[in-house]
């Protein structure tokens, strides 16, 4: 007896007695109908859209289709020809029933963040109007809500106002780092909206600006020398945010940590402010899990804008990854959700799910095999390069390279194609990333779109090639 309403699983020969338990698991939790078909291919890494629209017939109550995550091809082709959603599940059919539980739920919303992010142009006054834009405009276009334009120290740098007015008028919201009275008169006249910094040494004019400021303790160590600074600043009615100043790893890092802690508990009610540039820019590692456990941080601790910036090149992405770590974390905390399983947008290095075919299912698909293209897989302990000559795996891409050109010709389109492609597969390999052949490696935020993948040569057929139906 069928049941309307039924979801149709599709899977190989040697994927079916492993598929059985999870779909049977998946339709008496979800209390859904449920059906396997298996169709005539060993491996699912074989299977393609084309084939499946062959080889498949989906009965009327039927009313979703999910095929294996390695099937290749459009699948709207699928849903159209059966007049059925057809879905791609996961790659692992251990993550099938996860995958299922979220397959039609709409992707956490990380529209939302309550932390501003300056980006501070290092060295403004250096530079020519035009390249003071163009950095601006990166910032912007990756999540900064002010230039912080920073000043050098020495002699007032003449061209403050005129350069804050361009940026004022391309439409930045701007800040000014210096605590020269020339320059930050120029530029708050131009149009800047914050001075960084105050504290005793320039309250007596900073605050007939009538700007806002940030206000730095006199002493980093002693909280109580803020006291004389915000009672003059609330006395004259400048708003002002407070940083107590994050200090570099071995230069007292935990005890400025401690004193954020106690100024937020002072002053429970006070905007405050960190730059993080001091541990980003000042410690040689990757910046993006740095920047996520500082946004954590102020997430926490209500600090609602931060100071960043991007001078060495391993913090180069710096106001992209705080962007994507304010969203993270005001989406974990207002959930009162761990922040996993929210967005992979700061995993670069590595994946948050490495798939890889058994030795088993490797073997089966070198037997089936009728053809000389070439297919590449990276697992833990080596790399394959299969087609129908051989399987070739070791782990070095070369020694692969020069197997497979021994025993056929490879024209040197094929040799820049599986080049190419190898160097993908080992350096996912070594880093512990999905490789999966035709496809970019996944570097988070900092994926690009390859479209000469497009561009893929193909092998010319010989006579004596078979088809792999």
């Amino acid at each position: 007896m069928t049941h309307q309403n039924t979801i149709l699983f599709v899977t190989s020969r040697l994927a079916a007695p492993a598929l059985e338990p999870i779909v049977r698991e998946i339709g008496e939790r979800n209390q859904v109908a449920t059906e396997i078909v298996v169709l005539g291919i060993n491996v699912a890494a074989l299977m393609h859209v084309d084939w499946v629209a062959r080889k498949l017939d989906v009965p009327e109550h039927i009313q979703q289709v999910i095929l294996p995550g390695w099937c290749q091809g459009d699948l709207e082709k699928l849903s159209k020809k059966w007049g059925v959603p057809v879905l791609r599940g996961p790659k692992d059919l251990r993550d099938l029933p996860r995958w299922f539980d979220k397959r039609d739920q709409e992707p956490p919303d990380l529209s939302k963040y309550d932390i501003e992010i300056l980006a501070e142009i290092n060295g403004a006054p250096l530079l020519k109007i035009d390249e003071l834009l163009r950095i601006a405009q990166s910032y912007s276009d990756r999540g900064a809500n002010l230039i912080d334009y920073g000043c050098l120290p020495g002699p007032a740098a003449s061209q403050v106002g005129e350069h804050i007015r361009e940026l004022r008028q391309a439409g930045f919201r701007v800040s000014i780092d210096s605590f020269d009275q020339q320059e930050v008169e120029a530029a708050v006249e131009a149009g800047a909206e914050l001075i960084l910094s105050a504290n005793s040494t320039n309250l007596d004019w900073v605050t007939q600006l009538g700007t806002e400021v940030v206000a730095i303790p006199d002493d980093f160590q002693n909280l109580d020398t803020f006291e004389p600074i915000l009672e003059q600043l609330v006395k004259s009615g400048v708003p002002f945010r407070l940083d107590p100043i994050l200090e570099p790893v071995g230069f007292g890092f935990a005890a400025s940590l401690a004193r954020y802690y106690e100024t937020r508990s002072r002053w429970p009610d006070a905007e405050m402010m960190m730059g993080v540039g001091n541990i980003t820019e000042l410690a040689e590692v990757d910046s993006a899990g740095v920047n996520f456990i500082l946004a954590a941080l102020c997430q926490e601790l209500g600090i609602r804008s931060v100071l960043t910036t991007e001078v060495i090149n391993w913090a180069r992405e710096s106001v992209k990854e705080f962007d994507l770590a304010r969203r993270m974390t005001h989406y974990a905390i207002n959930e009162k959700q761990l922040p996993k399983h929210i967005n992979a947008g700061l995993l670069s290095m590595r994946d948050s799910r490495v798939h890889q075919l058994t030795e088993e299912e490797l073997n089966e698909l070198s037997a089936q095999i009728r053809d000389p293209n070439y297919r590449i897989f990276a697992n833990d302990d080596a790399l394959h390069l299969i087609n129908r000559d051989g399987h070739f795996q070791g782990n070095d891409p070369f020694q692969l390279f020069q197997q497979a050109a021994e025993l056929g010709e490879i024209t040197p389109s094929h040799a820049f194609y599986l080049g190419y492609e190898l160097a993908q597969a080992e350096t996912a390999k070594r880093l512990g990333k999905q490789y999966t052949q035709d496809e970019p490696l996944n570097w988070g935020h900092l994926t690009r779109s390859e479209k000469h993948l497009s561009l893929k040569p193909t092998f010319r057929k010989s006579p004596d090639t078979k088809n792999s139906d």
